[in-house]
């Protein structure tokens, strides 16, 4: 820096290189004394929400209070999805996971803040405590960077995608390679691909297991904890989850159960918001038969799983819900059911 004056700053290029127009600025260990929104933000962030967006997604999260404005703002309207680029960030990591619907690993910029032998152990401190508090992870940013201009990505490449859904990620995700790349779709299917087969093999499952969680003290976590070890000791089909907003289905996912998990709820919002859960399969409840007592239960849920095309007659499947019906967080209730006989 050469010079500083009231709304300028002059600079040296130490080390050069190309440089394009409306390029952000990173400045490394520092707290920026700025709100987390600008009033275009807020006026961007208004348009959005009016349009029935799912998620939002906040940049350069700091603290906890990043997030806490942008609630306020969407009012329930979408799922906060925070993403960590700032050092601050990992500092308040566990306060910022308890107050946000789900958190991206936005490696990008955090391994520009960051030095970069140190950002595989952000993601994996990340990915393994949001996986603890039962919120969703994003794993992003140059996982097929290659594919942007070439077919197929390179190994090490495949073998970041992999360690990613090792680790225990929900979701992993593609930027220039779909959005500006040469190969959007092969870069999507080879992603895919590569999903599959990590969840295929036994080392994962080894490695889930493994890494279970103990239930937090909540009824819910119990129910769910239960739900996945009844799963797999009777090898069932599927665990349909019953949830108004999404938290019994998050709290299954949690468990990383065997079994595929059937989320069902009443409204469409709740269900697009599921596709970001690990394992969750949703389903919107049809309003002509509401669930009002444990027969319309265990009926629904039956209908529910012979609709997914993962069970087949005869089949188990273990049921979680909330008594009374309809009234978020009140899940108290697990039930085994079996599926008729063709």
């Amino acid at each position: 820096m050469t010079a500083i004056g009231k709304d300028f700053l002059e600079t040296e290029v130490v080390v050069g290189g190309p440089l394009s127009n409306h390029k952000g600025v990173n400045v490394p260990d520092l707290v920026l004394p700025i709100p987390a929104l600008t009033q275009k933000d807020r006026d961007d962030l208004d348009f959005a929400l009016n349009m029935g967006v799912d998620f939002v997604a906040l940049s350069f999260v700091q603290r906890p209070e990043d997030v806490i404005e942008a609630r306020t703002l969407t009012n329930g309207r979408a799922w906060i999805v925070a993403k960590l680029e700032k050092p601050q960030a990992m500092d308040n990591l566990e306060e910022i996971l308890e107050v946000t619907d789900a958190v991206m690993v936005a490696r990008g910029d955090l391994g520009v803040e960051l030095p970069p032998e140190t950002v595989p152990l952000a993601q994996k401190r990340i990915t393994r405590l949001a996986r603890k508090l039962g919120k969703p992870v994003i794993v992003a940013t140059q996982m097929l960077e290659s594919m942007i201009t070439a077919p197929t990505p390179t190994r090490a490449e495949a073998s970041d995608v992999a360690t990613a859904v090792f680790d225990g990620a929900d979701a992993v995700m593609l930027s220039a390679e779909s959005a500006a790349g040469k190969y959007p779709r092969e870069a999507v299917a080879i992603m895919n691909r590569i999903v599959e087969r990590v969840e295929a093999d036994s080392g994962w499952q080894a490695m889930m297991k493994a890494g279970r969680l103990e239930p937090e003290h909540y009824v819910a976590d119990a129910i769910a904890g239960a739900a996945e070890h009844i799963a797999g000791t009777l090898g069932a089909s599927a665990i349909v989850a019953y949830t108004h907003a999404g938290p019994t289905a998050l709290r299954v996912a949690r468990e990383r159960p065997f079994s595929p998990i059937l989320g069902v709820t009443p409204t469409e919002i709740t269900a697009r918001r599921l596709t970001l859960v690990w394992g969750v399969q949703a389903f919107v409840a049809d309003p002509s038969r509401p669930v009002q007592n444990t027969e319309t239960m265990v009926s629904t849920a039956i209908d529910v799983a012979r609709q997914s095309g993962r069970t087949q007659p005869g089949d188990t499947i273990v049921i979680t819900a909330g008594m009374p019906f309809g009234v978020s967080g009140s899940t108290n209730t697990l039930r085994v059911a079996r599926l008729p006989e063709a």
